[in-house]
């Protein structure tokens, strides 16, 4: 076995309103959606090769109805993504969001700052700096 990739798979209450957030704020793009017409169930995001589900509670419950906690933000799960040029990042969306860390540098060699997205779920972007 090797493993060749991961995928965020985040359940939200709000599918459209959080592809909204994910495609205005952060520049992702819709490549799947389900249905096509009428409130999605489910989404596929992608930005730059990274790629990000979305999907309601209600089906993913129906699917998995043996999971004991389903519920959006309070899983524990936190994204964490490497990217070029967090500085201009920070900038262009600091106002878009809820920001619960600034930009900061990190003792272990990162700059990265974290936002909520609309259903909870903490999302960190950094950036190595040179030298570190």
């Amino acid at each position: 076995m090797k493993l060749t990739g991961i995928t965020p798979n985040l359940v939200s209450d709000d599918v459209e309103r959080s592809v909204a957030f994910y495609c205005d704020v952060l520049g992702f793009r819709v490549t799947i959606r389900v249905p096509d017409e009428g409130p999605m169930v489910f989404a596929m995001l992608e930005r730059d090769g990274i790629n990000v589900f979305v999907n309601a509670t209600k089906a993913v419950k129906e699917d998995m109805p043996d999971v004991p906690s389903l519920a959006p933000g309070a899983s524990g799960v936190a994204t964490f993504f490497t990217v070029e040029g967090v500085a201009a990042f920070w900038d262009a969306i600091r106002e878009q969001a809820t920001v619960v860390m600034p930009l900061k540098d990190q003792w272990y060699g990162m700059t990265e700052f974290a936002i909520l997205d609309p259903d909870g779920y903490v999302i960190t972007f950094a950036e190595r700096r040179a030298g570190a």
